[in-house]
């Protein structure tokens, strides 16, 4: 037998052992439920994994609502894309990153009306998937009440799936979360001096 041969079937025993393991893990997951997605860290990708997963959800038919805290001064793709679509309800805080406005009661204020609007379609069980992008900020700077939100995600629709985003997600928010990934930071190109690229940050 050649090396390669060799090589071929040791693969294939591995890939065989492989997918008998998955088959049992598959085999042994019978529940089905609403999920909570928690995408945090420092890293960049956090709202792009999000949309990501609106255009996943679009494309299986399946209705959508959307709430940007934070951003909304700059004009980005997804809300390009998705705020004119039948199936997306799309509602941005429209105040821009706070460093900029510099105005605390004002950004509250801005959260308390925009939170109305996550609020209605956590209790809407028309919507399947809603999307709180950069939510954790407003839990961090004190400008929502955390309990009043925790409260919303547990008494949702039971299938209605959630996707946060946002760094620093409070322990409360990652303790009834199904699904955490924390987005690192290896590398970013704003570091040496690089300006933010169309279609790539914004």
């Amino acid at each position: 037998m050649t090396t390669n041969e060799e090589r071929a079937k040791r693969h294939k025993i591995a890939m065989q052992r492989k997918k008998k393991h998955i088959d049992n893990r598959i085999s042994k997951a019978k529940k089905n439920k609403g999920l909570l997605v928690i995408l945090t860290g420092n890293g960049k990708g956090k709202s792009s994994s999000a949309f990501g997963m609106l255009a996943r959800s679009v494309g299986h038919g399946l209705r959508c609502g959307v709430v940007q805290f934070i951003k909304g001064s700059w004009e980005c793709g997804e809300q390009i894309l998705f705020s004119g679509h039948p199936r997306v309800d799309f509602y941005v805080m429209n105040t821009g990153f706070t460093w900029e406005t510099q105005d605390r009661e004002k950004d509250i204020i801005a959260a308390e009306k925009t939170w109305q609007k996550a609020e209605m379609l956590l209790k809407s069980a028309d919507h399947n998937v809603v999307i709180l992008d950069e939510l954790t900020y407003m839990i961090t700077y004190g400008y929502l009440d955390k309990n009043l939100i925790l409260n919303c995600l547990k008494k949702r629709p039971k299938d209605q799936h959630v996707i946060v985003t946002g760094r620093n997600a409070a322990k409360e928010l990652l303790d009834i979360a199904d699904t955490i990934s924390e987005v690192g930071n290896s590398k970013h190109a704003f570091d040496s001096g690089i300006k933010v690229q169309k279609g790539i940050d914004y």
